[in-house]
């Protein structure tokens, strides 16, 4: 039996190439859970391929915290392989996201679950973000367009902190690139609906950010006219009768 379903909120955190964050990880998470929303919450790590010393020390730090957990994929696959790999490994009745960099907080998932149950999406807002200006800027492009593409109203994306009905993440179709583009994937199912709450935003402190021009400007551009083709295309039916 997969441990999750014994909890009612995972925590899923994937990482690549996170070796200086990973105590800072353990840290941050030992806290989070003694004041969590939900008392019975573990954490899912999910090491992406990484080629550093991260994975020894998530299996350290498992080892010593009874809520902690990983799965390691084989090779890399990018951030939306990997967050498709722990909705696939997850069986409570809600999920969250977070970056391994600690841009923002898990403390702050206590701001959006009390939230979760009337919305299958709650995400963050990354208030007084801590970015540079220029990195700012393509952001604020890439959202610009995004919502002009879409239609789903979400002001920030790119927020690295979300929290879902797992129901609904399960049917979310995964491409690379679509972890840009979950509250556009959830006006598709049938009920989904969003929130967007307001969260706290830190400098990057260890480990280098993976991203540049490419995967945050140029590449979601590509993405959201893949997306228009899957919004005319998706499939969405409940079963009436059977006997099955």
């Amino acid at each position: 039996m997969n441990k999750t379903s014994q909890y009612t909120f995972t925590v899923l955190v994937p990482f690549y190439n996170e070796e200086d964050n990973i105590y800072n990880l353990e840290k941050a998470f030992a806290n989070y859970l003694e004041n969590a929303h939900f008392k019975d919450t573990c954490v899912l790590f999910i090491n992406d391929g990484s080629k550093d010393n991260g994975l020894k020390l998530v299996q350290e730090i498992c080892d010593r915290n009874k809520d902690f957990y990983y799965i390691s994929l084989q090779k890399n696959t990018g951030l939306s392989g990997a967050i498709k790999a722990g909705f696939d490994n997850c069986f409570s009745k809600y999920c969250g996201y977070i970056d391994a960099d600690l841009q923002t907080t898990p403390e702050d998932f206590n701001l959006l679950l009390p939230h979760v149950e009337e919305y299958p999406l709650v995400m963050g807002i990354r208030a007084n973000r801590k970015d540079s200006g220029f990195k700012n800027l393509q952001s604020k492009i890439a959202n610009n367009f995004r919502r002009f593409m879409t239609k789903d109203e979400a002001i920030d994306t790119g927020c690295p902190l979300k929290v879902f009905q797992t129901e609904y993440a399960k049917r979310f179709p995964m491409f690379t690139g679509m972890h840009r583009f979950f509250p556009a994937l959830i006006t598709l199912q049938d009920g989904g609906k969003m929130k967007q709450i307001p969260v706290r935003h830190f400098p990057r402190t260890a480990g280098v950010s993976k991203y540049n021009l490419w995967n945050r400007l140029i590449s979601p551009f590509k993405d959201c006219f893949a997306f228009r083709w899957m919004k005319h295309r998706y499939i969405n039916y409940k079963v009436g009768e059977n006997n099955i």
